[in-house]
């Protein structure tokens, strides 16, 4: 008698265990989706696409275990809670990382585009010097046609950047530069080349 009180009373204590392990943890969710929605509007998917795709992941798989659990007829819910936790960490440091590499990315707009506004100064004087023979006046037309374009860009650019669209405004400033750089050099390679010849 006394052996079958005592199974009965492991019995209902393990229940109870098992049954405060088998909460779907609702709370830690919602506090894990609430960080990754804060991650979004920090636009973590535009300044930092490989952290907050990590995130994502480590979220559907927290949800996937979560699922499997819920199936289960002793659910243990102990393992997700750990993954939510580390998730909800995951998504607040993506979040606050994401808000200063969108301060850095503008900053570095701004430098670039002082920077190939002084290239595209340059090239312009340098086209008063460069060579002007019968090829010398086509390849010439050509890299006023090239600034012009560039001239361009510079212009779109400063338009996404003061709409707050830096990351986009940075890729087609970086594009610029790096074609205006290249006009530069070639134009030093001709001046210096005609120099050489006198």
């Amino acid at each position: 008698m006394r052996n079958k009180v005592l199974m009965g009373l492991s019995i209902i204590a393990m229940v109870a265990v098992l049954s405060g392990c088998g909460k779907k943890p609702q709370v830690k969710i919602d506090a894990a989706n609430a960080a990754i929605e804060a991650a979004k509007t920090a636009e973590a998917p535009v300044y930092l696409p490989d952290e907050f795709a990590a995130v994502q992941d480590s979220m559907n798989a927290v949800m996937a275990e979560v699922t499997t659990q819920q199936s289960k007829l002793f659910k243990n819910f102990g393992p997700a809670k750990i993954k939510l936790d580390s998730a909800l960490t995951q998504a607040n440091k993506v979040a606050a990382d994401a808000v200063v590499k969108k301060v850095e990315v503008q900053k570095e707009v701004e430098t670039l585009i002082t920077e190939i506004k002084t290239v595209i100064e340059e090239n312009k004087s340098l086209m008063t010097k460069a060579p002007r023979g019968k090829e010398g006046a086509a390849v010439l037309e050509q890299i006023k046609s090239e600034m012009t374009t560039i001239e361009g860009s510079v212009a779109e650019a400063k338009v996404m950047f003061d709409n707050g669209s830096f990351m986009e405004a940075l890729n087609k400033v970086k594009a610029g530069k790096e074609r205006a750089d290249s006009i530069n050099a070639e134009l030093k390679e001709a001046i210096a080349k005609v120099k050489a010849r006198r």
